[in-house]
Formats: structure tokens, sequence, C-alpha cells
């Protein structure tokens, strides 16, 4: 084996390591990749960067724009609004129509787009009739993706696929070439998470915020009294600093502010004392010790101006990818303008090297924020509805908008979309093409903001994109893609070609449950295309075979995005994506193979 395979293969193993640990974001591990394979020489400079020029990565970037402009003027959830009314059928009837308008919507509009917005209805829905979150969340998630399915420009992944092929001399895919397949496949998908949702979770994520995040323990302000025996006292003698059941986080004295105070402090009148108890002993040492307890607000000069009167609302705000907040502590939230809310706690998400939730309550400037993270914050009633207009996150916490969107706008945008899906459709322009115009469209008609594009779009999977084509183009360079193909055709010599394409669905759907769908598609697409060489038989049905089991990653919850999201919330537990997704993996696989064998 040449040298030049074997470093391909060293670092398509350390990026598999990588993505499966996530020891660190998407983003960085792209340009590792990036900056390793241009190091070793296995692509030249030029086509180590050719990903962020590469046609299909300008597509998915200008999509997610298209997206962000259907979102921010109300589109997506005009479109999600009439769901409240089905809120009166049974869950049996419920589940397949909430999945075949996802999927409807998500043919056309990028799927982590729409399945934030259903996070949203769904939780209002939960709240206001009742509806367990657990029964319509993961069905949504499977119906985005599978919806997504259907169309060229559904998800990135089939764009990815379709570029690899074309720069491979293969002819390309139409917009609508494989929808049949996805809408059978979409159908099966249906039919068996209808029939599972009675074994989904009854849980509703927002019934018992207060218990989900232990509020018995809570970031609480205390005030030295000028009758408190703590007055001239040094921080270590004072016995209740001094336990576990309290936590001395910092030490406010006028306008000066001391975190983590040394025990030899001495406190004064008017002093105030952030500390981490629980309700009981708060109360306790308040009356003992003299002490005024407020939970904390908002910042100073917030404070000076507070209405008296306002109640405190807990909010629950579940961290996207792309966020601005992503990187920061709880406590370096606090110099961001959150529309008047304040972070008092954050619960971790799952992933594969933490498997059970962690609610993290010390340590607040080691803790960083990533995305699934959810976080606490308390506002007043008068600022909650400004809250939405807080980028990077999703609201869990059900609420009416603050402000309506505009109707004009709204259906300029529409238009605008159904343009680009026509366009791209009757085949006068290429996607990449109509989705620009749209975007100039938009730009034209005051429709979207370039400052909503530097915020709201996800930049980790464009990062993505571009650092993983050159991974590709080095497979290529090495002959790596060659070896591995002319192995498997070795493998498969004398098997049926039914059994050589559903063996590449396996694979390919396999290897996606452990790394992203997109870079699933750029390692297997040029392997497919060879294998179908070898086999003299037409690349298309294998093509095909790639980018739907890319995309398939359903018995886990690491290989699609959307799926990351709903897990993060805490409702499904790992088996619930291994069972149901794993039964639902293979009932497609199966049908898929089926169904592209009759193109061979």
């Amino acid at each position: 084996m040449d040298i030049a395979i074997i470093e391909v293969f060293i670092i398509l193993g350390l990026t598999i390591f990588l993505f499966v640990t996530e020891l660190f974001p998407v983003d960085k591990i792209a340009i590792f990749i990036v900056v390793s394979l241009i190091l070793l020489g296995l692509v030249s400079p030029e086509e180590g960067i050719s990903g962020f020029s590469n046609s299909a990565t300008i597509t998915v970037l200008a999509l997610m724009i298209i997206a962000v402009a259907l979102e921010d003027n109300g589109v997506i959830a005009w479109f999600a609004k009439g769901l409240q009314r089905l809120s009166i059928l049974p869950l049996l009837l419920l589940v397949p129509v909430f999945m075949f308008i996802t999927a409807g919507i998500s043919a056309f509009i990028s799927t982590t787009a729409v399945v934030i917005i259903f996070i949203k209805i769904i939780f209002q829905l939960a709240e206001r009739y009742g509806i367990a979150a657990g029964k319509l969340l993961l069905p949504v998630s499977f119906a985005g993706i599978l919806g997504g399915s259907c169309t060229l420009m559904g998800t990135s992944t089939n764009l990815i696929v379709n570029s690899i092929a074309q720069n491979r001399g293969v002819e390309k895919l139409g917009f609508f070439e494989f929808a049949l397949f996805g809408c059978v496949f979409l159908a099966i998908g249906i039919v068996v998470i209808t029939i599972a949702a009675r074994f989904l979770p009854s849980k509703n994520a927002s019934e018992s915020l207060e218990s989900d995040y232990k509020l018995d323990e809570l970031i609480t302000t205390l005030t030295i009294n000028d009758d408190s025996p703590l007055i001239s006292k040094p921080i270590k003698s004072i016995s209740f600093l001094n336990t576990p059941n309290v936590t001395l986080l910092k030490l406010i004295r006028g306008s000066d502010v001391t975190n983590a105070p040394g025990k030899y402090i001495t406190l004064s009148q008017g002093d105030r004392l952030v500390v981490m108890a629980d309700l009981e002993t708060v109360e306790q040492i308040s009356a003992e010790e003299g002490l005024t307890k407020k939970k904390i607000k908002k910042s100073k000069e917030e404070e000076e101006e507070e209405n008296l009167e306002s109640e405190i609302h807990l909010v629950e705000a579940l961290i996207l990818p792309g966020s601005t907040f992503i990187g920061n502590t709880l406590n370096s939230l606090k110099r961001f303008k959150l529309e008047g809310a304040l972070p008092v706690a954050i619960k971790k998400r799952k992933n594969i090297r933490n498997t059970r939730e962690r609610l993290i309550r010390k340590d607040l400037d080691q803790i960083r924020i990533k995305p699934g993270d959810r976080i606490l914050l308390e506002i007043t009633q008068a600022e909650l509805n400004t809250l939405e207009n807080l980028e990077g996150i999703v609201i869990l916490k059900t609420h009416e908008p603050f402000e309506s969107k505009n109707k004009t706008r709204k259906y300029i945008t529409l238009a605008i979309l159904l343009a680009v899906i026509g366009l791209a459709a009757s085949g006068l322009l290429s996607i990449l093409a109509s989705s620009l115009t749209g975007i100039a469209l938009l730009l034209v008609t005051n429709s979207l903001e370039m400052n909503k594009i530097y915020h709201k779009v996800d930049w980790q999977i464009f990062f993505l994109l571009a650092g993983m084509i050159p991974l590709g183009v080095a497979m290529t360079n090495s002959g790596a893609d060659l070896w591995l193909s002319e192995h498997l055709l070795m493998l498969f010599e004398g098997k049926d070609n039914l059994f050589v394409l559903g063996a590449l669905f396996l694979i390919t759907m396999i290897l996606s449950g452990s790394i992203s769908n997109n870079a699933t598609a750029v390692i297997m697409t040029p392997i497919a295309i060879t294998v179908a060489s070898g086999l003299d038989l037409s690349a298309k049905p294998f093509i095909l075979a790639v980018m739907f089991a890319a995309n398939f990653s359903f018995f886990t919850p690491v290989g699609y995005q959307t799926n990351t999201l709903i897990y993060s919330l805490g409702i499904y537990k790992f088996k619930h994506f291994f069972i149901i997704g794993g039964i639902l993996s293979i009932i497609l696989c199966v049908a898929g193979t089926l169904l592209l064998a009759t193109l061979l």
C-alpha cells in the first residue's frame, strides 16, 4: 500500500474519531483536515481550499440564507401555525399528519430550520393542550430527514453527492429525479413511526422545569443588613460559608465585584454575597444572620430601573448550532445583552462521552456552552415577549411573539421561495443560480438583512462541507478510493448485483450513524462510482444508494443535526433512536436496495 494511501486513511480515521468523540466542534475538525492534507502534500493549497468555492458548498450556503429569510419573516411559522388546530386529533392521526406536513416543507426548505420551528410549535401544543411532546418530536425530526431526501435541494447531502458525481463525469441528477423513491421511503417512515409512537415517552420537557433544573439550589444574592452579626467578620470565620451546602460565588461591594472572594476579606454593611444554595438553607441563614435574600435578576444598571411589581419567570432556552453564545461560559453570558434575561443554570446536552444529562452548578467560569445545551433564564413578564429577538437559541418556554411579522415581507419572501423552486425544478436555472437570484431579490425587497445572515447562518455546516471536500480530493489523488473499491470488488466477487448494492447502502448508513451525513457522502460517493464502474453497471443507483443511506442515520442521534437537537432536550434516551430508528433503518435499507435495483 502506498504511503499516501496510508496517510489518507490515518486522517480519515482521526476524522471519524473526532466526530464521534466531539473533542472539537465540527468546523474546527474541518480546518484541521484541510491543514493536515496540505502539509502532508496530499492536496495542493489550491485543492485544499477548493471546498470554499465548490458549487455544492455555495449552494448549501445560499439555501441556508434563504431559510433565514423564511424564518425571520415568519413564513415557516405561518406554515406551522395551522398545526395548532390539529390538537383535537387522536395521536394515531396526529403523528402521521405532523410527519407529512414536516416532510412536505422540508423538501424545499432547510430541514434543520423547519424542525427548529416545529420544536416551538410542539412545545406550545404541549403546554396549551397537554399533548406529549415526546410523542411528536422524534417523528417530526425523522419526517424532516425523509422529506429532505425527496428533492435535490432538500438536504445538503443531496447537493454534495450530485456535485461529486458531476466532477467524476456522471450525469447530474434532476430536481425531482428521485422524488418517487423519496416518497416511498417517506410513506414507509410514516407507517413505521406511527406504529412505534406508542412506545415513545409521554414526557413533556416543559412540565417540570423546577424539578428538572433542581431549583431548590439556585444562585441567590444575600445582602448584609445594618444589624447583621456578620459585619466586621472575615469570611473564614462565617460557618455557613464554609459548608458544602453553600458556595460563595462573588462579593459585591458598591460598584466593586470580587469573584471567588478570599477567606480573609472582612464583610461590611450593605455587602452583597452571591451564593449558590438550596432554598431551605437560604431561608435559615437569612433569618439567623440578618441577611436579605434576593435572586439575581439583572445587571446593576438594570436593577436600578427595575419595576418592583414585575413578576419573575423562568425560561428555558436551547442553544442552536452556530449560536454566538457557543464557547462562552454561563457567567460570561451576563455580559451579553440577553433582552433583560439573566442566565442562572445550565444543563449540558447528552453526547457520546456524556450519556447522562449534567446539571452544572459549580465552576461556572470553566463550563463552556455547546450546541444542544439548555440554559435556564430569569426574566420579567414585561420583557418575556422580547426574548425571541435573541439569535442562536430556541425558547422552549412558550409565549406569544411580541413582534408581529410584516405581512407584505412574508408574502414577498414566500413568492421568492416559490420562484426559486420553480426556476430550479424547471431547469431554467441551476439550483445555485436560482438560489443566488432569490437572495438578490430578498435583499432588493428589504426582506433580508445582511446582519441577519452573519448571525443566523449555521456556519459550522459551511466549514464542514468546505473542509470535507478536500478529503475527497485527497482520496482520489492518493488512489485511496480506488484501493478501497478494488478490495470491495474482491469481497463482492461472485455476489449478485443486488447484494452489492445492498451492502453499499448498509455500509453508508452505518458510517452516517457515527459521523456527519455530509462527511459520509464525501467519503462514500467516489467509492460508489468506482464500484459501479468496476461492475460495468450504471453509476446512478449506487449514487442514489449513498445519498439516501447517508441521510437515513435514524439509529443514532449523532449523524443528523435535527436528531441531535431533539435528543439534547432530554426527553429521549439513546435506546429510542437505536431501537425505533434502527428498525426503520433496516426496513429502509431493504426497501431502498430493492427499489434502486430496478435501475441496474
